[in-house]
């Protein structure tokens, strides 16, 4: 008993050190969409500004699928609470759940560490389409129900969930096709296996060299970046789409490391550099402590059941 009793008290005065000395060694953060979207070149760009202020390389692993939780999921499911194995955390990690089973759960299974960021969603087309306004689009799919088809980052994603809002207010129906990320679904668009593209500004260098045409943008203002595209408010949808996003760990984290791995990425978020990188994607900064961002979490989480239950995409 005393033999146990002293290691307790050995490993109680551990604690503190291994906080103190956090991070030795490199930190892996999870990107859940493929390689090559908008989501991964903001992390990968983000992963190297911290890296001056954690003192550690911050090593981005892409693990696409299942709507982007499979990111989440694993580090839920997987990863111990040390602080180096970390996840990007979207909203489709708190809309899913309520459309399907998933083995984790996003209030209980995880650590919020930071906000950091969000999307700028839009439709685009080709730039050879016949479509050269969103009302030329939906008037192609009430005149052909089903057949005009439409990419989006998987089902229960806001690229998803913002066309079936569309669907729902227009009386229209699309042809759904999911991808596992914006890389692919670009790719989806470019060869002509899909007819427009439902996505976040991934696809902006496409409509800044010309390939691409941009039929709207679903924010509460037009953006900085294309000032002359309609917002769908401005075509009278009435509908705003925001989708912010932050990183998270696995449940039972210290709470020193976790203040180190916020304080280290508030920085990063503040760097120059990093705004940049947000301009250059047209996104905004979102940053939430981890108190806030906890929090957000428990309000989005029930807000998005009663989206999902309203959509009629609620599981059985």
């Amino acid at each position: 008993m005393q033999l146990v009793a002293r290691t307790l008290a050995l490993l109680m005065l551990a604690l503190p050190a291994l906080a103190q000395d956090f991070p030795s060694r490199p930190i892996t953060l999870i990107c859940p969409w493929p390689a090559g979207g908008s989501t991964d070149t903001h992390l990968r760009r983000f992963a190297e500004i911290s890296a001056k202020y954690l003192g550690q390389t911050v090593l981005i692993e892409n693990k696409p699928g299942a709507s982007g939780t499979i990111g989440p999921g694993f580090v839920a499911q997987n990863a111990r609470p040390d602080g180096y194995l970390l996840s990007q955390m979207h909203m489709g990690g708190f809309r899913v759940p309520h459309m399907q089973k998933l083995a984790w759960d996003p209030l209980r299974d995880l650590t919020y560490i930071i906000g950091i960021s969000g999307y700028t969603f839009g439709v685009v087309v080709r730039a050879d389409s016949p479509f050269k306004t969103f009302q030329d689009l939906v008037d192609y799919a009430k005149a052909n129900p089903g057949k005009m088809s439409y990419a989006s980052t998987g089902t229960g994603t806001s690229p998803h969930l913002l066309m079936e809002e569309v669907s729902i207010k227009t009386g229209v129906t699309f042809l759904h096709v999911p991808y596992k990320g914006n890389a692919d679904s670009t790719q989806g668009l470019l060869g002509g296996h899909v007819m427009a593209q439902s996505d976040s500004s991934g696809w902006g260098r496409f409509v800044d060299a010309g390939q691409f045409r941009l039929l709207v943008t679903f924010g509460s203002q037009r953006t900085k970046r294309w000032p002359t595209v309609p917002t769908a408010n401005d075509l009278g949808l009435d509908m705003v789409y925001n989708s912010p996003y932050g990183i998270v760990g696995p449940h039972g984290m210290d709470p020193k490391i976790v203040k180190i791995l916020h304080d280290g990425f508030k920085k990063a978020l503040d760097d120059p550099e990093h705004q940049k990188v947000l301009d250059q994607l047209d996104q905004e900064l979102w940053y939430r402590s981890s108190e806030d961002y906890a929090k957000y979490a428990r309000e989005t989480f029930r807000k998005e059941r009663e989206l999902i239950e309203r959509l009629g995409l609620l599981a059985k």
